[in-house]
C-alpha cells in the first residue's frame, strides 16, 4: 500500500475504534463486571468477527450481503435485539453480563467471548464499513489480498488496544471504591447507552 492511502486508513480506522460505540460501551462494562484480563476474550470475539468482515469486503460478500435486502436486515435485527437486551439486562438485574459492579463470580470465557463476536459482527454499521468505506483505501492497480492482509492486521490491532483501555478503565472504575449508588448509575447509564446504540442500529439502512 502506499504510505499516505494506509494513514488515512489507519486515522480513519482508529477514530472509529474510539468512538463510544456498542463494542466500546460492551468492553468497558464488562471490564469493570469481569476485570480487564478476562475481557480480553470479549475483545477476540470482537476481533474474530472484524477478521470475518475483511475476508468478506476482499472476495466481495459483503457488497452482497449489503445488497440484500433480507440478509442485512436479519443481520441488523439480530444485533438490535441483543443491544437491547444487554441493556435492560444491565439496567434490570444486578448480576447483569454487563453490570458496571462486580458481581463475585466471573462470566465464562466463551460468554464473554461469545457477546464479543455477536455484538460486533451484528452491527451493521461495522459491514457498512467493510462494504462501502474500505475499498476506497484500496488501490485496484495492486494486489489486493496483500493490501486487506496489511490493514486486517493493523485494525485489529488497534481494537486489542483500544479496547483494552477501555476494558482496563471499566476495572478500575469497578475497583475505585466508588460508592453503592455511583456504581448503579453508571451501571444503568451504560445499559441505556446501549439501547440506544440499539435503537439507533434500527435506524441503519443498506444505503446509508
Amino acid at each position: 500500500m502506499e504510505l499516505q492511502a494506509f494513514l488515512i486508513f489507519a486515522t480513519t480506522t482508529a477514530v472509529v475504534i474510539l468512538s463510544p460505540g456498542a463494542s466500546a460501551i460492551l468492553v468497558a462494562s464488562q471490564g469493570a463486571s469481569n476485570g480487564w484480563k478476562a475481557t480480553i476474550y470479549s475483545i477476540f470475539g470482537i476481533m474474530l468477527a472484524t477478521a470475518i468482515y475483511f475476508v468478506l469486503s476482499a472476495t466481495g460478500l459483503a457488497a452482497l450481503i449489503l445488497a440484500s435486502n433480507v440478509l442485512f436486515q436479519i443481520i441488523k435485527w439480530i444485533g438490535v435485539g441483543y443491544l437491547i437486551y444487554l441493556g435492560l439486562n444491565a439496567i434490570l438485574s444486578k448480576s447483569g453480563g454487563i453490570s458496571v459492579a462486580h458481581a463475585g463470580q466471573v462470566r465464562s470465557k466463551k460468554k464473554l467471548f461469545s457477546q464479543g463476536f455477536i455484538v460486533e459482527f451484528a452491527n451493521p454499521k461495522a459491514l457498512l464499513y467493510f462494504a462501502a468505506i474500505l475499498p476506497q483505501f484500496l488501490d485496484t492497480t495492486a494486489p489486493i489480498a496483500p493490501q486487506m492482509m496489511i490493514m486486517g492486521l493493523t485494525g485489529m490491532t488497534m481494537q486489542l488496544v483500544i479496547y483494552s483501555v477501555y476494558a482496563n478503565m471499566g476495572d478500575r472504575l469497578a475497583n475505585g471504591g466508588v460508592r453503592v449508588w455511583i456504581v448503579d448509575v453508571i451501571n444503568k447509564t451504560a445499559g441505556a447507552a446501549l439501547i440506544f446504540a440499539g435503537i439507533k442500529m434500527a435506524s441503519v439502512t443498506a444505503n446509508r
